[in-house]
Formats: structure tokens, C-alpha cells, sequence
């Protein structure tokens, strides 16, 4: 989808941030509250938002909006959310603590942990458990034949056999640990692995060694009834409902719900605030490093990881259709963050959702997003669409196809189920309207476009025609 290629990332904002020299108190309730009224109230990015705040001093809940658009009752510490890939976290954790017990091992192929017949891609060595949580596999974001009928739910028919089929098929465009490219798949795959060695599905997995021994009891994939009444309605970009997410085969990647105060709790267990059984394994989590090729930050097992001064921010967040969250925290001051919102991503408004809201309270020379700027439509002549008609490569592999459907200019991104339709601002200047993107096409002398150019987050990304 377009928003997917608007997605820059907090981390390119990050790179280039001051560095803090010593952490600064978080901001209060009252300041905390301000930054989600201007979220929820002002910009329209959101319907409910709960921040989580864990120290030396305890923790602390500030909620905001409505538990649904339609329905008053606020949000609170005991909310359920989705939380999306901060699920890889939990997964990670799953690898450390079987490792440490000696069922697996880091270095072991993923190939060891699958059933018999299934062919793992490799390229200058095999595709290890570790490669795999440290997105060093060479395995793309999503496997290649994901192509679901129902864009709501796009996980929900995705079947093991088709995950098999992909691997046997798919080849690698790296030598494996040569760069970190992010990889859902490559998580859904661990989980797979892990959950095939232990002989049990993801979720019992992880129920059993992860959420029960921390005490979890608000976090789950399949919510029985009691959780499901706390379950926050989540809403797209544009603030209506859509529908839950399942996710059976890539679950390791994504499936969790959870709450702010079990995700504090888990924070709390893993700065050393409380005791678990699970602590030797989340500090093995963050022994295994490989450098992103920014100065300062690295990924370690489920983990992003920021040079902030003389600290390091430990983090992740997370989005699905319906819901966002960020989980982080300073390893030397021990503040732990929270950020949960039953509103997808409006990308290119929030660079990533809540992240910016996350990682600037744990850091304030983070900077907050700055709202989108307004864009106004103009009338065109929609005869003027058929110069911009055709594909343009973004990036390898990556194609934008344009095509026009009446009035209508419309785009696609290759690989992705979703349309979005850019509007006229002037004749070569189109904007998104459900997030903060905008496309201005380049013209020969003709009037016919030879290329885009791709404005996201601050950032321009051209791209050059390559059919009509």
C-alpha cells in the first residue's frame, strides 16, 4: 500500500537527533494529557490513546478519547489493545529463553525446527534462529505469494503451506547476515519454528512460557470472554471501525493483544524492577547485536536499540488495521514507556503512529511529529490523468503503478492489496487524504510524465517511469 512506502520510520528521525546527555524527568500527567488532546482533539489522529509511564518512583496511567468513536467510556490502564509487532518482542523472548535452556539454539538453522521437505533459501550460509529476530535474514518484509482476500483481515488465510511454498521458492537477494532488512516474515517464521520444536502452537507456546511466568493476565491472542469486553474498538486512518486482525500462521510476528499496565509489568520485570524467572533471558535478548549502519543504532533480539548519551533506549512499537504501540525504555535510568492507541497509523502525520509520542517522553530531544500540512484540492481536467498512467520503480522490486478510473487518479504499490487515490492540488502536485503523503509527477515537453517524485515525512523519493 502507499502508506507502507510513506513509512520512513522513526529511525531515520533518530539518526539524525541531538543526543541526550542525560535523561530528563518524564513529563507530567498534566503535559503527557496535552500531547494526546493535541493528538485525538486537534489533528484528528487518533479516538483513544493510554500512555504508561513505569520509574523508580512506580507507574503511572494517562488515558485519553473514547474506548470506541461511538462510545464515551474512556480507555484505561486495563484496556486491550492489538499491539502488533511489539508481539516480535515476546518471540524474541521465546528464543532467548529456549535457548538458554538448552531446546535451541541461536546459531541452530531454522531449517532444523521445520517439518520434513521444507527448504530453507540460503546464500553464503544457512538462515539461523537469531538471523531471523535480528532481520539479517535476507527475507523480505512479506513473503512474496501473500496475496489476501480480505484486505481487512489480510493475515487471517495465510496457511503454513503457503509460508513452505514461499520458502521453497524464494531467492535470497543477499548473502544472509550482510543487512538488517525489517521482516515480518522472517518473525512469523521463528515463531513457526519455535513452536514446531516445542511441539505445540504459537500461542500455547507462549502462553505458557512467556505470559503465564510473568504474569500477564490481561495479555493474549485468543481472548476469552472476560477480556474481550475490555477490548478497545480499532479504527483506520480515517476513524471508522474495521475489524479485528487474526494472524494463525505468521502469529509470532504480530497476534498479541495486550494492555498498558501488563506491558509496564513486563518493562518493570525486564529494568529490574520486579523479579522473574524470565530475567537471564531478556538480558541475553540484548547481547546479540548487528549494527543497522546508523551511528547509534542496532538491532539486538525483538529489540531496536538507540545510543541516547551515555544510556540506551530499548524499543519497539507496533500497528495493525486497527490499533498502534510503542514499548520502550532507558536501560540506565530505568523509565520504562507505554504508548497503546485504538487508531491505526496516519504514517506520514506520526511518522510512525504513536512512536514519536513514546520515544519522546522517554527523551524529549526526540522531537513529537509536527501536523501534517493542510492540502487543498483543485479542479483539474481529468483528461490531464492519462500523462501520469503507468508504473515507476521506487525501489528494487518496489513498482508504483497509476492508472486512472474516471475522475479518479489512482495508485498502487506492487505486492500490496491496497488502493489509495491521490487528489489534484495543481496540475502535477496530488496529495493522500487519509495520511500525510503527496505525489508531484516530473513532465517531458509533451506534458507526459518521466517520473514522481515521492514526498514523505520531510523526505523526497523519486521515481522514474518505466512503462506506460
Amino acid at each position: 500500500m502507499l502508506r507502507s512506502l510513506i513509512l520512513t520510520g522513526v529511525l531515520c528521525l533518530t539518526a539524525v537527533a541531538p543526543k541526550a546527555e542525560a535523561p530528563a524527568p518524564v513529563p507530567s500527567d498534566a503535559k503527557i494529557r496535552a500531547m494526546l488532546v493535541d493528538r485525538i482533539d486537534t489533528r484528528q489522529q487518533g479516538v483513544g490513546i493510554v500512555v504508561g509511564v513505569i520509574g523508580a518512583e512506580g507507574r503511572r496511567i494517562v488515558p485519553y478519547g473514547r474506548f470506541d468513536r461511538d462510545n464515551p467510556r474512556v480507555p484505561d490502564g486495563d484496556t486491550v489493545f492489538e499491539i502488533g509487532s511489539v508481539t516480535k518482542v515476546f518471540t524474541a523472548l521465546l528464543l532467548a529463553e529456549m535457548a538458554r535452556q538448552g531446546e535451541v539454539a541461536l546459531g541452530d538453522p531454522v531449517s532444523k525446527y521445520l517439518p520434513a521437505g521444507v527448504r530453507v533459501p540460503e546464500r553464503g550460509r544457512a538462515i539461523t534462529l537469531a538471523d531471523l529476530s535480528t532481520h539479517i535474514s535476507g527475507l523480505p518484509r512479506m513473503p512474496t505469494n501473500f496475496a489476501p482476500r480480505d484486505p481487512r483481515d489480510p493475515y487471517a488465510d495465510y496457511t503454513p503451506g503457503q509460508l513452505y511454498d514461499f520458502l521453497s521458492g524464494y531467492r535470497l537477494p543477499r548473502d544472509v547476515g550482510a543487512e538488517v532488512e525489517y521482516s515480518n516474515v522472517g518473525v512469523g517464521l521463528l515463531g513457526q519454528a519455535l513452536a514446531h520444536r516445542a511441539g505445540v502452537d504459537y500461542e500455547t507456546l507462549v502462553r505458557t512460557r512467556i505470559i503465564a511466568p510473568l504474569g500477564l493476565h490481561s495479555t493474549a491472542i485468543t481472548l476469552p470472554p472476560e477480556l474481550q469486553a475490555r477490548l478497545a474498538t480499532g479504527h483506520n486512518a480515517g476513524l471508522e471501525a474495521v475489524p479485528n486482525w487474526t494472524m494463525p500462521t505468521l502469529a509470532g510476528a504480530g497476534a498479541l493483544r495486550s494492555t498498558a499496565n501488563d506491558l509496564l509489568t513486563f518493562l518493570g520485570m525486564a529494568m529490574g524492577y520486579d523479579d522473574s524467572p524470565l530475567r537471564p533471558a531478556m538480558d541475553d535478548m540484548l547481547a546479540v547485536r548487528r549494527s543497522t549502519g546508523r551511528p547509534g543504532d542496532e538491532v539486538v533480539l525483538g529489540w531496536s536499540v538507540m545510543r541516547r548519551g551515555d544510556d540506551e533506549l530499548v524499543w519497539h512499537n507496533g500497528g495493525t488495521g486497527g490499533y498502534n504501540a510503542f514499548v520502550g525504555f532507558l536501560r540506565k535510568a530505568r523509565i520504562g514507556v507505554v504508548v497503546l492507541s485504538n487508531t491505526a497509523p496516519d504514517i506520514g502525520g506520526t511518522e510512525m503512529g504513536v512512536a514519536d509520542i513514546g520515544l519522546h517522553l522517554l527523551d524529549p530531544a526526540l522531537p513529537l511529529s509536527s501536523p501534517p500540512k493542510p492540502h487543498h484540492q483543485v479542479a483539474v481536467d481529468p483528461a490531464l490523468f492519462d500523462a501520469y498512467v503507468g508504473r515507476y520503480q521506487l525501489a528494487p522490486g518496489v513498482i508504483l503503478t497509476v492508472w486512472r478510473d474516471g475522475n479518479r487518479l489512482l495508485t498502487q504499490a506492487s505486492g500490496e492489496k491496497e488502493v489509495v487515490e491521490i487528489f489534484p492540488e495543481s496540475e502535477k502536485d496530488f496529495f493522500v487524504k487519509l495520511f500525510d503523503g503527496q505525489i508531484t509527477f516530473e513532465v517531458d515537453g509533451s506534458g507526459r510524465a518521466v517520473g514522481l517524485i515521492l514526498h514523505r515525512s520531510g523526505r523526497d523519493q523519486r521515481a522514474e517511469r518505466i512503462a506506460h
